[in-house]
């Protein structure tokens, strides 16, 4: 691709010229004077200012389209050429929620790179809802997920199982206690994961299917990491509900506690989702790689 054509996608991705300038590591009056060539050769405006925020033209969405899939193209012409050579480059844009991205794929990717050093590689952390709509949006190739949710056009295949547990820090009043019932929620401190994120859905859902709303549990406050929970255990006397995945250092260390809730089942799936249509070589080979990974 021409590197005017990658200049203008990534201003329509971010719908910022500074922004663009700082992903591409250069100064925005060369992204200014790169978008201003395109629009000249073509004749046409590709975006439209509307006070201190830009948005796309028609002209300019049709452009996005054409060249995503250009690139999509090119992408895969390279990593056909570099096969016939017995290298595998490429680039791989991988999207996973914090917990996925923090607990469980981190070891699998440096596998991965070791075994293909020619792919470029990129992750980009989220919770599930917001790397869903990167995938959508075509900026990156497969968002790996917690959510029991599903997007249209997009499709999902299972890769890890997972259960999420209470737990509580060893300083707590509750740390004493073996075992919760479900009506204990009401009462007792809890912090949670922020909405969007796969824990909070498969929590809403599961206490759906008791009918009870999130609403009437004890919920203190809610926090937009796991890492931000464990801290916040540490001098909190409640209790939290986390990736059984996210903790195993914690309980081995015993710096938390694991409290037994028999009333509440809640196991999921980790998943990987992707666009619908064919999947291209580099994503594909990935997930292969996974499956057949030891998570």
């Amino acid at each position: 691709m021409d590197y005017r054509d990658e200049v203008f996608l990534a201003v329509a991705e971010n719908l910022s010229f500074s922004k663009a300038a700082e992903d591409l590591c250069i100064s925005q009056p060369a992204v200014t004077k790169h978008v201003k060539e395109l629009e000249n050769r073509w004749n046409v405006a590709l975006f439209e200012r509307i006070g201190n925020k830009i948005s796309l033209t028609d002209a300019g969405k049709m452009a996005v389209e054409r060249l995503k899939d250009i690139r999509w193209r090119y992408r895969e012409l390279e990593f056909g050429l570099g096969r016939l050579n017995g290298d595998f480059f490429g680039q791989l844009r991988l999207g996973a929620s914090s917990t996925i991205s923090q607990y469980v794929i981190p070891e699998a990717l440096a596998a991965f790179h070791k075994r293909y050093p020619q792919v470029d590689l990129t992750l980009l952390q989220g919770n599930s809802s917001e790397m869903e709509e990167k995938l959508l949006a075509g900026e990156i190739d497969i968002a790996l997920v917690e959510n029991e949710t599903s997007e249209p056009g997009l499709r999902y295949e299972d890769f890890l199982d997972d259960e999420i547990v209470t737990v509580t820090g060893v300083k707590s009043a509750y740390a004493d206690i073996r075992e919760l019932k479900l009506e204990d929620f009401s009462r007792i401190p809890l912090v949670l994961r922020e909405k969007g994120s796969g824990t909070l859905q498969v929590l809403k859902k599961a206490l759906q299917k008791k009918g009870v709303k999130l609403s009437k549990l004890n919920i203190l406050l809610h926090l937009g990491s796991t890492e931000a929970i464990k801290n916040f255990l540490a001098d909190f006397d409640g209790v939290a509900l986390v990736s059984a995945k996210a903790i195993e250092k914690e309980l081995l260390l015993e710096q938390l506690v694991r409290i037994r809730l028999p009333e509440l089942s809640l196991t999921r799936k980790f998943r990987s989702a992707y666009r619908m249509g064919p999947l291209p070589d580099v994503p594909r080979i990935f997930t292969r790689f996974l499956e057949g990974h030891n998570l």
